[in-house]
């Protein structure tokens, strides 16, 4: 993969599949930037310490960012089992927010990849709600449509992962055209990482033993980190507003 010299900034690098990711892209000849609200436990370029819950936090960490960069991998997120408030704002309002901050200092040919989930693939379901959501202009319009659209705390995570990849869909093509950078989202199926556990907890028995039989075994980190640190190279350059699952078929089996 052709990412020699690439300053790409990695958010959740701390830990699962962002470590992974910084790993992946620095062996390629990346300079890596990552952004976490934990320290992380890996070599890097650079790291800026954020919480990407508040989008005063996100303006005062990007103001630590290179004039130019090359890329934003949107790693960083929590888990169904958190506050759903919580779940919006670092999940979509947060990254979405991060997205329009950096875009200006992305490079033209360079890249934004945003990690959604499998469980967003019943966004035609509620499609028109998340195209309302994603027609808000700001992080605070996006909270106050939320307050007058309340996401049940149950279907918090899955709601969100399904809103990332309509605005992903909706928002990639206007800034290819606009500014040459472009914008795809990876789907992942369950991960050994750290919050594999909240994953499981959120879904229910139920839920995990009908999907057991679906596939081999859940996904190694560095497995999903690749098909990111692809759509951040120079192979990738015609690939725009797409939604890669990356779930070792898991999603082929409900045709």
């Amino acid at each position: 993969m052709k990412l020699t010299n690439k300053r790409i900034v990695v958010t959740g690098v701390s830990s699962g599949i962002g470590a992974e990711t910084a790993r992946i892209l620095r062996a390629h000849g990346a300079i890596v930037i990552g952004m976490d609200r934990n320290e992380p436990h890996l070599s890097l370029d650079h790291f800026i310490q954020a919480d990407l819950s508040h989008p005063d936090a996100i303006d005062a960490a990007v103001q630590q960012l290179p004039d130019t960069i090359d890329g934003l991998c949107n790693i960083a997120g929590v888990p169904g089992t958190a506050d759903p408030q919580r779940v919006a704002q670092v999940n979509y309002l947060g990254l979405r927010h991060l997205c329009a901050a950096v875009l200006p200092r992305i490079q033209a040919g360079g890249s934004i990849v945003n990690v959604a989930s499998i469980l967003g693939a019943e966004w035609p379901q509620r499609v028109d709600l998340h195209k309302a959501l994603a027609r808000t202009d700001s992080f605070a319009d996006g909270q106050a449509w939320l307050a007058e659209h309340p996401v049940p705390r149950e279907s918090c995570y899955q709601y969100f992962k399904e809103a990332l990849i309509v605005w992903n869909a909706l928002q990639a093509q206007p800034w290819f055209m606009q500014t040459s950078v472009r914008m795809n989202c990876v789907a992942p199926g369950p991960v050994f990482t750290p919050i594999l556990g909240d994953f499981v907890a959120m879904l229910g028995k139920e839920r995990i033993d009908a999907d057991a039989h679906r596939m081999k075994r859940p996904a190694y980190a560095d497995e999903v980190a690749g098909a990111i640190a692809f759509l951040c190279a120079d192979e990738s350059r015609w690939v725009n507003g797409i939604n890669l699952p990356v779930d070792g078929g898991l999603a082929s089996t409900y045709v």
